[in-house]
């Protein structure tokens, strides 16, 4: 049902700003009101649950303007009303009455544009998204036979027309704005609406670090803040943030003046029943991906039954218009579009899924979506494309640990997941994520049988990403895995667990040691064989543990590394072997050549990700040489940690096979 009321503008403006102003919406406060002076029709968009309402009802109450009286037009209830239900409401808001019984629609906009010819209204029509089709019509005609019109629109989409000024709001921000003091627009909301439900409430540091924690789970989102903050009558900041990590759809509070904002689950079903039938199941189905996602994966996970993969882009195309998902990174770029679902659309969705007894099905297929990632992305590793492999992880990264995450759920699929694990063994050895990975691999190593193909690189890569925490439980691995890839005459793994020996070796200061070890994996690892380091890798961290004792013959290795078959692409063996070079003409005396090496070496980088320690090590020896002390290897070849590794001191070999 729609209802319009008309009010005198210039009685309600003037006043200055009234109690209650939108709090961290001064900017935006400032932009409509130049907007409505300079414009005659402005539409503030945005998702549901922004505070589009509360900012353009402040804002027209507040605001002298070109205007003598505001006409208020908005939606009660959750469907449209019948047809031509938006021009009664406007003709009724005009005339206070009605239309005559078995008047003609086009009598009806001839009653309301002579009612709007007399003076300069303001025509507030809020929430229009029910009656998007009938309000653009409407807009258009009205603007076109009322010269001193002025139309405000509140809808999750603008209308699309060529006059059109667009306001977008986004959720309060969750961390401090710069320039201004006390905590972040969304912690200042919840704290003031938390003092409104109970007086007596104070936020203490801990309780602050909370009420953070759930302005940060809600996404700032106001309705959702405002909503959480109406919990702190019966609950305490601590539990709430606990609860809302998991489902956010139970919010609910009856001070809220609208009755479609009295519960969260109400606000999103408002814009579901707006959805056709594609577009709800594509909703509900791709509310299984935890992060972003791309126009092919959810075609993968969405196709089937009523939805057909080549509507899928469609629909998330008007999902993104109704502000339910996000767009990310460059949606007007060359690559393929990027969308993420905002937390509260998640959450509903996932509970329509499960409705619909898909959920087990959907979060299948995004296991799959995810073990196909981890497969493209040691495949782009192995085949040179090292930044592709790193970025296409970044990306992904959310969606890879839900389905980690997820393995209770689905025992039955330990095996694919733990190839999948192995298969990112770049992203826990070379880029900082060891604890993440040993983690996954603690977890499924157990629900793997010992001859399972993935098994015995599994147990390689834990002694791996174990090695700089817990040496005797890296060497129980090695010689596990050792046996079996022995027994199956697995060479790569034979030399990548050398390798790891000399991971081991490096970790205990004892350089003699780790050579023998690199050199053996050097010489047995098949050439560009996949799934781990390379030869060259192996043979450029040979030329680091060599560069304390005999820098000649590290510089020799080095440039050995350096012309191995395919070196140019790996990005990881060249830095190594360059950090390599410069440290053996540091060690020789050269310290011009070496920082000029050491800077060409960083200044290679450019723009993309670096292995994990690699770039802290050649800054340390840029420094180190400048300050004329002399330097230390400092990254351990291969290391998960990038610990520091001190060379004079020597041990005895480890006890591994």
């Amino acid at each position: 049902m729609w209802t319009g009321a008309a009010e005198d503008g210039e009685q309600r403006a003037g006043d200055g700003p009234a109690a209650g102003a939108p709090i961290g919406r001064a900017t935006e406060t400032s932009r409509l009101r130049d907007l409505l002076r300079e414009s005659r029709l402005v539409t503030v968009a945005g998702c549901v649950g922004v505070g589009k309402s509360f900012l353009a009802d402040f804002v027209t109450g507040t605001t002298p303007g070109g205007w003598d009286r505001v006409l208020r037009v908005r939606r009660h209830g959750a469907r449209p009303g019948p047809p031509g239900a938006l021009t009664t409401a406007v003709l009724h808001a005009a005339t206070g009455s009605g239309p005559r019984p078995g008047s003609a629609e086009f009598s009806v906009l001839d009653t309301v544009v002579r009612a709007l010819r007399a003076g300069r209204p303001l025509l507030f029509l809020d929430d229009v998204d029910p009656v998007h089709r009938e309000c653009v019509g409407l807009v258009q005609a009205l603007l076109h036979t009322v010269p001193d019109l002025r139309v405000l629109v509140t809808s999750r989409r603008p209308l699309g027309l060529g006059d059109e000024r667009v306001l977008r709001l986004a959720p309060l921000s969750t961390v401090p704005v710069d320039g201004h003091e006390g905590p972040a627009p969304a912690v200042r909301l919840f704290l003031d609406r938390a003092r409104a439900a109970r007086e007596d409430f104070t936020a203490a540091d801990g309780d602050l670090d909370a009420v953070t924690a759930i302005c940060r789970s809600v996404e700032g989102l106001p309705l959702a803040v405002e909503l959480a903050a109406a919990q702190m009558d019966c609950s305490d900041p601590q539990d709430l943030a606990g609860l809302l990590l998991h489902q956010q759809c139970w919010l609910a509070s009856r001070r809220i003046a609208l009755p479609r904002h009295r519960s969260l689950r109400r606000a999103v079903a408002s814009a579901y029943v707006l959805c056709d039938r594609q577009e709800r199941v594509v909703w509900a189905r791709t509310s299984v991906f935890a992060g972003s996602f791309n126009v092919s994966a959810a075609a993968f996970v969405c196709a089937g039954g009523s939805v057909a993969a080549h509507e899928v882009p469609a629909c998330l195309a008007e999902l993104a218009a109704a502000g339910l998902l996000e767009p990310v990174g460059d949606p007007g770029g060359p690559c393929e579009p990027r969308y993420r679902m905002t937390r509260a659309a998640r959450h509903f969705g996932t509970e329509r899924l499960e409705q619909a007894e898909e959920f087990a099905v959907a979060k299948d297929r995004h296991a799959m979506h995810g073990r196909r990632v981890a497969a493209t992305a040691e495949f782009l590793w192995n085949s040179g494309r090292q930044p592709q492999a790193v970025q296409l992880v970044r990306d992904e990264r959310d969606n890879l640990v839900a389905m980690f995450e997820y393995v209770p759920h689905q025992i039955d699929q330990a095996g694919p997941l733990l190839e999948a694990v192995v298969n990112l063994w770049f992203w826990w050895t070379v880029y900082g994520g060891a604890e993440e990975g040993r983690r996954y691999l603690e977890l499924l190593l157990p629900l793997c049988h010992e001859d399972h193909p993935a098994a015995v690189r599994g147990r390689w890569l834990e002694a791996w990403l174990t090695a700089g925490r817990d040496r005797r439980a890296a060497c129980d691995l090695l010689h596990r895995a050792w046996v079996a890839a022995v027994m199956t005459g697995d060479d790569a793994t034979v030399g990548r667990i050398a390798h790891v020996q000399g991971v081991l070796a490096m970790h205990q200061g004892d350089p003699t040691a780790a050579a023998e070890h690199f050199q053996e994996a050097a010489r047995t690892i098949p050439v560009q064989a996949p799934g781990g380091p390379s030869t060259a890798v192996s043979l450029a961290a040979l030329a680091v543990a060599r560069s304390g004792a005999a820098p000649r013959a590290a510089r020799h290795t080095a440039r050995r590394a350096l012309t191995q078959p395919g070196v140019r692409i790996d990005t990881w063996a060249c830095i190594v072997a360059r950090y390599a070079l410069a440290l053996a003409d540091h060690r020789e005396g050269r310290n011009g050549r070496a920082l000029r090496r050491a800077r060409r070496t960083l200044a290679s980088l450019g723009h993309r990700p670096a292995p994990h320690g690699t770039t802290a090590a050649l800054e340390q020896l840029i420094a180190d040489i400048e300050a004329g002390r002399p330097a230390r290897a400092r990254l351990s070849p291969a290391s998960p940690t990038g610990a520091i590794v001190p060379l004079p001191r020597l041990i005895s070999r480890l006890p591994c096979p």
